[in-house]
């Protein structure tokens, strides 16, 4: 990481000294359909799900945005809108919204402002990255593991009795959307793997029973 911790707590300092705070509830929309960003936000705690809606209206889950990130990153620092919506995925989501002239205002000025930034900036690159390497697998079934494999470095897991609980929820079509499959193949996919003994699910957490033979699979 090219940030150092005090240019980090900087940043935040920025937004908490001249932002907006705001708490949401699961299912609520920070940035709704069509709508233009009224501002930059940081997420103090919580869990933000952004994504676009297909031609064919079906949800097209883009990335999960988790505490200590800022979006929208790019129309932050380019002003390009890309129509992306972004939706609450946990209670009491902690957001900080900043003016966009503030931010950039603070990066001219302050040029070590943007090596956070830049960190936050490579990270999506990279998740972005992982998401088209996960493509070149031939299976669904490949898919579906190197997402979920990918989704347990991202995000904290829980261990419990079970296995190792993502600690996200992820619908179906979210996670069909991510690897380029129907739902339905995905719900079939899914299923397969839990009657092996690989996975499991306590309502939309998905649960990791055996990470090393997930591993050895796409192997």
């Amino acid at each position: 990481m090219l940030a150092q911790s005090s240019q980090s707590a900087k940043l935040v300092d920025l937004f908490k000294a001249t932002g907006f705070k705001q708490t949401f509830k699961k299912g609520d929309y920070i940035i709704h359909p069509g709508e233009t960003p009224s501002g930059v936000y940081y997420i103090e705690q919580g869990l933000v799900k952004a994504y676009d809606i297909t031609k064919y209206n079906e949800e097209n889950l883009l990335i999960i945005r988790k505490n200590h990130e800022i979006f929208p990153l790019i129309w932050a620092i380019t002003g390009q809108e890309r129509h992306v919506i972004y939706q609450s995925l946990a209670n009491n989501t902690v957001t900080w919204r900043v003016d966009r002239k503030i931010l950039l205002d603070t990066i001219h000025n302050d040029p070590e402002s943007m090596a956070p930034l830049l960190d936050m900036t490579i990270e999506m690159y990279r998740l972005h990255s992982e998401r088209i390497l996960n493509l070149e697998y031939r299976t669904v079934r490949e898919r579906i593991i190197s997402f979920l494999l990918t989704m347990s470095r991202r995000f904290s897991v829980k261990k419990i009795e079970e296995g190792l609980m993502i600690e996200v929820p992820l619908r179906h079509q979210d996670i069909a959307s991510s690897i380029n499959a129907s739902r339905e193949t995905t719900s079939r996919e899914l299923s397969a793997l839990d009657k092996k003994g690989l996975i499991t699910s306590k309502q939309s957490f998905i649960i990791l029973k055996n990470i090393e033979k997930l591993r050895n699979y796409l192997n």
